[in-house]
């Protein structure tokens, strides 16, 4: 979740203060990881799915992006009812994943890993026993965190990345929350060096022969790779597939969702790097290999894609009487 927006960018808050919006986000925040961890998870669950439902009834912004985006998955208008009561249940999916996350240290490595169905393990596992580094590449999906704990429990510390968020003391609590579930985080953007320096450590590790973890169903930048995703066009992540391309690591697609009370992990086999062609080629070639698998996911559990943001190329331009 990203903050609120801020002062103009490059232009600092006057007298050096963090805009009050911006506090009273990271004080929220702050108020979720305190509190929610102590409170018994069956008031907590209960709690998170009324808040999800409040939200859905008032059909934000958010919400009606969710419908948009779901009715691509599933062929219909974000108007019928099955696309509302499956955006109902997006919403109550994505509010899990809030009170799971705020959660965690309640968990314990045996719940981690009793309630993880991984299924394509082996194809992380059987690489990093060669010393072959693995590129994950992962839609909005599920629980992501709690996906990255079970191989961090499964004996593989990681590498990922992630947008630097306003005020800054909620990306360091971001990072710091990531961080104790055993990630190595790497801020993509900001005055640590940016992308550049994330990609040099990302093909570093991976040339040790370490695993590498990215979301990668969203880069509608103009470095975003363009793909077909469920008849539309949109851009994807080009990360993943450069850096399987420069390192010669494996680029292993992954789709997670809730599993009643646990969480559900697949893990595709490789999507190789093609013989021929140029580095742009083999990028767009992977990257829509990728979305592929990243299609066929979502569409058999939608209710678990957390995707509230415009995704397709022709949602950008607002329309009259639309969002903007």
């Amino acid at each position: 979740m990203k903050g609120t927006a801020g002062p103009p960018p490059g232009r600092p808050p006057r007298s050096g203060r963090v805009p009050l919006a911006d506090r009273l986000v990271a004080a929220a925040y702050t108020a979720g990881w305190a509190v929610v961890r102590y409170v018994p998870e069956r008031a907590a669950a209960w709690f998170f799915r009324v808040l999800a439902d409040w939200l859905w009834l008032r059909r934000g912004t958010s919400v009606r992006r969710l419908e948009a985006n779901l009715a691509r998955v599933v062929g219909g208008d974000p108007g019928d009812h099955a696309v509302r009561e499956l955006s109902r249940a997006g919403m109550r999916s994505y509010f899990r994943y809030w009170m799971e996350s705020f959660r965690f240290t309640a968990y314990t490595r045996e719940r981690i890993l009793d309630g993880t169905r991984a299924t394509g393990g082996e194809h992380i596992f059987d690489n990093l026993t060669r010393g072959r580094g693995v590129v994950v590449a992962l839609p909005h999906m599920g629980n992501y965190d709690l996906a990255g704990a079970w191989l961090v429990h499964m004996g593989h510390r990681f590498t990922t990345v992630t947008e630097r968020l306003k005020p800054e003391s909620l990306f360091e609590r971001f990072a710091a929350y990531r961080e104790r579930l055993g990630m190595e985080v790497l801020p993509l953007t900001g005055r640590e060096g940016g992308s550049a320096m994330a990609f040099g450590t990302l093909a570093r590790r991976l040339r040790e022969g370490r695993p590498v973890c990215l979301p990668a169903e969203r880069d509608l930048t103009a470095s975003g790779v363009e793909v077909e995703f469920f008849d539309a066009r949109t851009r994807m992540v080009a990360g993943p597939a450069v850096l399987a391309i420069q390192t010669g690591a494996a680029l292993l697609p992954a789709v997670l969702w809730f599993d009643g009370d646990g969480w559900g992990i697949r893990i595709h086999e490789e999507i190789p790097v093609p013989a021929e062609g140029t580095r742009v080629e083999k990028t767009r070639v992977m990257t829509q290999a990728l979305a592929a698998v990243f299609e066929k996911g979502i569409a058999e559990h939608p209710e678990d894609w957390h995707m509230l943001q415009r995704l397709w190329l022709d949602d950008l331009e607002p329309r009259a009487g639309t969002e903007s």
